[in-house]
């Protein structure tokens, strides 16, 4: 699961000095927003693999939380003000949080190797907690 968030970081570390030159536009800029967006699609092939019973809640709760963080993001991004835009921030950490959780359920339920995921979801969260810091008023 980690070899895409590899790929993207070998691509940050290869092009550093011209990424820190490129002033970031818009969310999809945010290196956190992109590997966010890679967690999304390494959640869904997890799930694709879980037996077909687990149909239910928690594949449909997990989906749900995935797709929040790189969503929360960017609309915050968009919401005009510091103040929303840390809101929101927070939010898709919330949401982390909740999916961090529910792999750690899967791990419990299904033998599930979940341990590239939760490597990843630790990077975004260390992420989401710098910019955080960077949106807080006394920063």
């Amino acid at each position: 699961m980690s070899t895409q968030f590899s790929v993207v970081s070998d691509q940050v570390s290869a092009n550093k000095s011209s990424i820190a030159n490129k002033p970031i536009k818009n969310y999809k800029d945010l290196i956190v927003w992109q590997k966010s967006m890679l967690l999304v699609k390494n959640v869904y092939s997890l799930l694709e693999r879980l037996p077909l019973r687990e149909e239910t809640v928690l594949k449909s709760q997990l989906r749900r939380s995935a797709i929040s963080v790189p969503s929360n993001i960017a609309e915050g991004s968009k919401r005009g003000t510091r103040k929303d835009y840390l809101h929101f921030v927070r939010t898709a950490q919330g949401s982390l949080a909740e999916i961090e959780t529910q792999i750690l359920i899967l791990k419990d339920l299904y033998s599930a190797d979940v341990n590239a995921l939760l490597q990843d979801i630790n990077e975004i969260s260390k992420m989401l907690n710098g910019l955080i810091s960077s949106l807080k008023p006394d920063h």
